[in-house]
């Protein structure tokens, strides 16, 4: 196991594209990392610099203390997984995860150990004399992380691993490479554009856009505590739901108004308001799904929407509406609410989970 240090990071490419910005992450001895962000964000160019695959342009990455800027690598002791399985075809799942350790010159007895251990590990006991053509896509990918753990490096590099797979296959292999971190304790870091993925597997999760941090912290942290409104965009399924509007002081409390004709007022609860009792103007306020609901409740405010689509999930029913000022919103209500298409309904917030943005993209969350 090792820490890996990231200090101002940076790639430009021919032509003064910057790809990553001065990436500066420090990655704790046996965490799980995970980089997370739309295509293009820059994410597994900055795994692919750890491995170094990536010349950087400028700053350093140290792996275990030590800097490997020039260090080739196959002599930075990282196994790295990528998105194809890259398994020689007329191999055995046998020889394929040997391969590494005999082009080491590791001793038979050795291999046989760890190969044997590594398919214990992943259930591939059974298939270690098949040729990959004979196993599914999930035994594949576990073949290519067998062939990375028979090495035993110092740190796991993840590129999308699982996004060749169908969606049942995804969530199951997903618990088997969790299970597998909570055994074997290696640092790992590993890319995704899929934040569920994220959400789930992750110590931290480092949300990045055009090649810059936007936030690092625990997962919950991320979906509770979004430092801005990208981050609250990017993670949370559905996505948050934001409405222009404008803050103003009335009485005691503060008010938001929906920007536009009929827009809704909403009085925002008090610790909230104590946050945000010298900000005024234009701002965006956030809300989940998840809290906007069908049933009035204390400390809920009303919301008038026209419903337009119903999607039923079996314990809950996505309800997609849209303002009286025009603003869409989906709510993620109980699968007996009275939500009806092509109806009027009133949807209650509960603020408490609320959060407000300056405006524009990556506009600061005001109440943290």
């Amino acid at each position: 196991m090792a820490r890996v240090e990231l200090k101002d990071v940076v790639k430009t490419y021919p032509g003064k594209v910057t790809a990553v910005h001065s990436f500066t992450l420090d990655i704790a001895d046996g965490e799980f990392v995970v980089f997370v962000g739309p295509s293009g964000c820059g994410k597994s160019t900055t795994l692919r610099m750890i491995a170094g695959l990536e010349e950087i342009t400028g700053g350093t990455i140290s792996i275990d203390g030590r800097v490997v800027n020039d260090v080739h690598p196959k002599d930075r002791d990282i196994a790295m997984v990528f998105q194809n399985y890259a398994l020689y075809p007329h191999m055995t799942v046998r020889e394929n995860m040997a391969l590494a350790l005999k082009l080491r010159k590791v001793p038979k007895e050795e291999i046989a150990r760890r190969v044997g251990e590594a398919a214990r590990m992943l259930g591939l006991e059974p298939y270690l004399d098949r040729k990959p053509k004979a196993l599914s896509g999930g035994q594949r990918q576990r073949v290519a992380v067998g062939r990375a753990i028979v090495r035993e490096p110092k740190a796991f590099l993840f590129d999308e691993p699982l996004s060749n797979l169908d969606a049942k296959l995804r969530i199951t292999t997903r618990a088997e490479l969790k299970a597998l971190h909570a055994r074997l304790k290696t640092t790992t870091v590993y890319v995704t554009h899929d934040q569920e993925e994220a959400m789930t597997l992750g110590d931290r999760i480092v949300v990045m856009s055009a090649g810059r941090i936007q936030q690092v912290a625990p997962p919950l942290v991320v979906y509770r505590r979004p430092v801005n409104r990208f981050v609250a965009a990017f993670v949370g399924t559905p996505p948050m739901n934001f409405i222009p509007g404008s803050l103003a002081r009335e009485g005691g409390s503060v008010m938001f108004t929906e920007n536009g004709p009929g827009g809704a007022r909403l009085r925002l609860p008090g610790e909230m308001s104590a946050k945000l009792a010298s900000v005024s103007g234009a701002v965006t306020l956030g809300l989940r799904p998840q809290a906007l609901h069908a049933a009035p409740a204390p400390g809920r405010e009303p919301i008038s929407v026209s419903v337009s689509v119903t999607e039923p999930l079996g314990d809950a029913v996505d309800c997609t509406c849209t303002t009286a000022a025009g603003t869409r919103l989906v709510a993620r209500v109980d699968a007996m609410a009275d939500v009806h298409p092509g109806r009027n309904a009133t949807l209650h917030a509960d603020l408490a989970h609320a959060h407000v943005f300056a405006e524009g993209e990556f506009g600061a969350n005001l109440t943290l």
